[in-house]
């Protein structure tokens, strides 16, 4: 029996980017939690919105307690739900994603057998939902599993709770050689390495390819252009088999 892939996509600068609408729907959240307008925001390249909205919070000398956490979550959905045509206007898929998702999805007679496709993300589970909706790459990813901000703060738990819901929901068992994570930052690479699965870097965000492979990535793309490329890193079969 050919063993189950799981795919776990990051999906700023590795799947689309929406520009600035990021900083506004955390302005727009801390307003309607906070009641006065966000100053300072913490660095958010590659980080859980759980540890973004606690230093955000202590920058902007807000006391940092669950129920303020859980408020904002909330905000921050509404806002990304109000923002999607904006998202829909301004924002786009990198280049090569939605083929990219798509050929894995189309897996068959691919020796690797079944392939899950879901996402291991710092944004909110409601935040993803919304952006990967508006720039039409919600159709082979699976959001009703995955990791994501609002679970925890350590990338490395988010790749664990993926895996996790992943296993219960298809009731397979997904080998650490078998499930990768796909990101553009350091900290993609990390939390992958420290939840003892493979991880597959995409040098399109602030971080080089020779940065990525520098922290570990056991591969390293140059965009998601090349589909033979994505293939070999991500399921290790080559055009041929890709192809059979």
């Amino acid at each position: 029996m050919a063993t189950p892939s799981l795919v776990l996509w990051d999906i700023d600068r590795t799947l689309l980017t929406v520009g600035p609408l990021g900083r506004e729907i955390h302005a727009a959240a801390f307003d309607a939690v906070v009641g006065r307008p966000l100053g300072e925001r913490a660095d958010t390249t590659g980080r859980a919105e759980r540890a973004i909205l606690r230093d955000t919070l202590r920058l902007n000398g807000v006391a940092v307690d669950e129920a303020v956490l859980s408020a904002l979550y909330t905000a921050m959905g509404l806002a990304a739900e109000r923002l999607e045509a904006r998202m829909r206007q301004i924002g786009e898929p990198m280049p090569g994603a939605r083929a990219a998702v798509a050929s894995l999805a189309d897996h068959a007679g691919l020796p690797s057998g079944t392939v899950v496709q879901s996402v291991v993300t710092g944004n909110l589970r409601s935040v993803a939902a919304a952006k990967l909706r508006a720039l039409g790459l919600t159709e082979h990813l699976d959001l009703t599993i995955g990791g994501y901000g609002d679970d925890d703060g350590d990338r490395a738990v988010l790749v664990r709770q993926a895996v996790k819901r992943a296993e219960t929901a298809y009731d397979l068992t997904f080998e650490p050689a078998r499930t990768v994570v796909i990101g553009d930052t350091p900290h993609d690479v990390k939390g992958a390495r420290d939840a003892g699965v493979r991880a597959v870097g995409v040098a399109t965000g602030a971080t080089t390819a020779a940065g990525l492979a520098a922290v570990g990535a056991d591969a390293v793309l140059a965009d998601l252009t090349d589909l033979d490329a994505l293939h070999s890193a991500v399921l290790g079969v080559g055009p041929a088999e890709r192809r059979a």
